[in-house]
């Protein structure tokens, strides 16, 4: 089967380190789907508006290449050191690398350039990653909130609080609008380290809305300065 990119996803990332690790979990961050070349047709889009939330299947297009596939991985959920099946988890690195993340359908701009454009709210994509399907969520058939849901359930995450360093207060107050802050202020509460990685005082770089944004994580996280992007 040869499959093509339907559409583009347009995100305040740019590189795939800070995206959230699932769809959801970070509700107000707001995306754009570009609709590729040759499916810019309003008519395709006849209904969605109907809908609250939609399925996207896409490419974990920042994925270096591998050798081959692993069987085993290991969940960040998990502390990055328990090994689980990889077809009993979430993680990017697959036999093929598809994923699939359900986000809230916020409008669509009709009369965009370059055809019509569909916001979408909570999204776990980095800009530029293509999306090869674009499906509705219907509840009947998609909600099932009694699941088990294995590991993921007998393992608590918490986010962690985020304050904003007094040295670097002028700077984020000057760069962000307090929506933005927001965003970026639950985006951090998800810790975006790799989870084998524990000292406090390491300065992390996390490409944000254009912008290079330094922290720290302790108990909490510390954004302690911004910088241009290179």
């Amino acid at each position: 089967m040869t499959i093509e990119p339907v559409a583009y996803f347009h995100s305040p990332f740019s590189t795939k380190f800070g995206v959230p690790r699932q769809s959801g979990v970070v509700a107000e961050l707001r995306g754009e789907i570009h609709l590729a070349e040759g499916y810019r047709v309003p008519e395709a889009l006849r209904g969605m508006e109907a809908f609250d939330y939609l399925w996207l299947i896409w490419g974990f297009s920042a994925n270096r290449e591998r050798d081959g596939w692993q069987p085993t991985v290991r969940p960040p959920r998990l502390g990055g050191n328990t090994y689980m099946g990889v077809f009993a988890t979430r993680s990017p690195y697959r036999p093929n690398p598809l994923g699939l993340s359900s986000v809230k359908l916020d409008h669509i701009d009709w009369e965009a350039k370059g055809g019509p454009v569909i916001h979408v709210l909570g999204a776990d994509l980095m800009d530029g990653t293509p999306i090869y399907d674009i499906k509705p969520y219907v509840t009947y058939a998609d909600s099932h909130p009694e699941a088990a849901s294995g590991f993921v359930d007998s393992s608590d995450w918490h986010p962690l609080e985020v304050e904003v360093a007094e040295a670097a207060q002028e700077a984020v107050t000057n760069e962000f609008a307090p929506e933005e802050l927001d965003t970026l202020k639950q985006v951090l509460a998800q810790d975006p380290r790799p989870h084998y990685h524990h000292d406090p005082e390491k300065v992390y770089g996390m490409a944000f809305a254009g912008r290079d944004v330094h922290f720290k994580v302790g108990d909490k996280v510390t954004i302690v300065g911004l910088a241009p992007l290179s």
